[in-house]
């Protein structure tokens, strides 16, 4: 009889697909895939740490675009970005049910695993679009524009596309404060960035010494440009809430304290 394995991996997707190419090569009965940082010692078997390998993970994308459709590939993707606990394998699970049905469908909703990462995906994806529509950049004495978020899931990697089309003409930072990683258009290319910050880093608060004078000026004006257009009468905070849940008011500056 085989032993149970628990796989770990360095935290990207091709990290993750290198597993994947493993269990079925190997024909594994795995008890669990986890990042190797978060990996706990086995009762049930043998646990293992597996090299990322590019040509493996390429090899497992190119069988899932022939079982899969391209949106069924884009919610898998956006699933493993929840960084949920437990998303390996339920992942694991529904690409075995891709590679071992004749008639795989990403939309059958029938198939509890199927609607799982369905769900998983549209809760990735409603943060994507907030990211998008909710950061705000400031310029730096760089003069680099700089916006740190702070999202639920991993979306930098899905937002890219949209800040490179609509900021081509400008250097730029987006940096994930969580997951402490970040990317830079230098108005050539998009490259993945490490940072460190002070301690009393905020996301709600100017900073003469990172932030031009200019920059901060403008914020000031912004906000009471924002107080005097405002209509008390019609205020309606429910729908407000709706549309501006409350968690993303420290990216705007209307909302934000901006003290020193």
């Amino acid at each position: 009889m085989n032993n149970i394995v628990s796989l770990g991996y360095d935290g990207s997707f091709d990290g993750f697909l290198s597993c994947v190419f493993q269990v079925f090569e190997q024909k594994l009965e795995i008890h669990s895939i986890s990042v190797e940082n978060l990996m706990q010692a086995s009762m049930f078997g043998v646990s293992e740490v597996v090299i990322t390998d590019s040509e493996k993970a390429e090899r497992v994308k190119c069988g899932l675009k022939k079982k899969i459709s391209a949106s069924g590939n884009r919610q898998l993707y956006w699933a493993f970005l929840s960084e949920m606990t437990g998303i390996e394998m339920n992942l694991l699970q529904y690409i075995q049910l891709a590679f071992n049905s004749n008639n795989f469908s990403s939309v059958d909703y029938g198939n509890p695993i199927v609607l799982k990462i369905n769900q998983i995906a549209k809760q990735v994806h409603r943060e994507k679009h907030r990211m998008e529509a909710f950061v705000r950049f400031k310029l730096t004495h760089d003069e680099i524009f700089f916006a740190s978020i702070e999202p639920d899931f991993n979306v930098l990697p899905i937002i890219l596309d949209h800040f490179e089309s609509r900021y081509a003409d400008q250097k730029w930072i987006i940096y994930d404060l969580n997951r402490n990683f970040g990317i830079f258009y230098n108005l050539q290319e998009t490259t993945y960035i490490n940072l460190t910050f002070d301690k009393s880093f905020s996301v709600e608060k100017s900073n003469t010494s990172i932030y031009k004078a200019s920059e901060i000026e403008f914020q000031k004006l912004w906000k009471e440009y924002f107080a005097s257009t405002n209509i008390k009468s019609r205020k309606n905070m429910k729908l407000h809430l709706q549309h501006v849940p409350k968690r993303y008011w420290k990216y705007l500056t209307e909302k934000s304290t901006w003290q020193n």
